[in-house]
C-alpha cells in the first residue's frame, strides 16, 4: 500500500502544484485564480483538457504550444513534478497521520511563496493568512487549544528573531535587508516548526542560499535576490528531516 499511496500523493502533488504555480503568478498582480481560464501567456490561447495535465502535457506538446508554436518554459513541468515529489517525500516520512496534514498544507503555502516571491519579489498577505488560520485549526483539531497557544508564542518569538536580524542587516548594508513578508513568514514557521527551528530555517536558508546569490551577483551586481525561496527551502528540509533541534544542542554540549 506504500507504494499506492506514494503514486496517489505524487500525482495529487503535480495536480495542486499546478494550480499553485497559477495562485503565484496571479495573486502579487491583483487578479483571479480563477479566471480567466489557464491560457498560454504569449498568444493567449486558452489550454483545453489535454494541454493541462501536469508534467505529460509539456512533452505531448513537445515543450511547445500548440497555438502559437513557442516554446514553453520548463520551469512548469519541473514546478509540478518537485511539487509531487514533496508531497510524496511527506508521506513516507510522515505516514497516513494526521501530522501529514499540517505538513501537506505547510508545504503548499511555501510553493505558493517560492513562485510569487521568485517572479515578482513578494509575499502575498492572503497567502500568509489564508495558510496560517488554516494551520491555526489544524493544530486546534489535532492537538489542542494549549498547543495553539504555544505555537502562537513560537510564531512570535520566531518573528522576533528574524525583524531584529533585519534591523543588523539594514544598518551593516544602509538599505533595507529583508521585507516585511519574510518576517511574516517567519511568524507562520514558528507556528509549525517552533521557534528554535524556524531561527534554525533562517540559517540553513542562508546556506543554501549562498552559493546561488554569488553566482547571480557575479553577473549582475546590482540584482535584488530574494530570501524567501530560501528560507522555504530551509524550512521544508528541516521538516522532511524531522530536525530535531535539542538533539543538536546536546551534542554540541558533550
Amino acid at each position: 500500500m506504500t507504494v499506492y499511496y506514494s503514486i496517489c500523493l505524487f500525482i495529487l502533488g503535480t495536480i495542486l502544484g499546478s494550480f499553485f504555480n497559477v495562485v503565484g503568478w496571479r495573486l502579487p498582480n491583483g487578479q483571479s485564480i480563477v479566471s480567466p481560464p489557464s491560457h498560454c501567456p504569449k498568444c493567449n490561447h486558452q489550454l483545453k483538457f489535454w494541454e493541462l495535465i501536469p508534467v505529460l502535457s509539456f512533452f505531448l506538446q513537445k515543450g511547445k504550444c500548440t497555438s502559437c508554436n513557442q516554446k514553453i518554459s520548463w520551469f512548469y513541468p519541473f514546478f509540478e513534478a518537485g511539487c509531487g515529489l514533496l508531497f510524496t517525500l511527506a508521506y513516507l516520512v510522515y505516514g497516513w497521520t494526521l501530522e501529514l496534514v499540517i505538513v501537506l498544507t505547510f508545504i503548499s503555502m511555501l510553493i505558493i511563496i517560492m513562485v510569487s516571491d521568485y517572479h515578482y519579489m513578494i509575499i502575498p498577505d492572503e497567502v500568509l493568512i489564508f495558510f496560517g488560520a488554516t494551520l491555526c485549526v489544524e493544530i486546534i483539531f489535532i492537538y489542542g487549544w494549549e498547543s495553539l497557544f504555544a505555537s502562537l508564542v513560537d510564531g512570535c518569538i520566531a518573528m522576533a528573531a528574524i525583524f531584529a536580524l533585519k534591523l543588523f542587516g539594514d544598518l551593516i548594508f544602509k538599505r533595507e535587508s529583508m521585507g516585511g513578508g519574510d518576517i511574516k513568514l517567519l511568524f507562520v514557521f514558528g507556528l509549525v516548526l517552533g521557534w528554535p527551528l524556524a531561527v534554525f530555517s533562517i540559517l540553513l536558508g542562508s546556506i543554501v542560499g549562498l552559493p546561488i546569490s554569488l553566482i547571480v551577483l557575479l553577473k549582475k551586481k546590482d540584482h535584488v535576490i530574494p530570501f524567501g525561496p530560501f528560507l522555504s527551502v530551509g524550512a521544508i528540509i528541516l521538516m522532511l528531516t524531522k530536525f530535531d533541534f535539542n538533539s543538536l544542542i546536546n551534542i554540541l554540549i558533550k
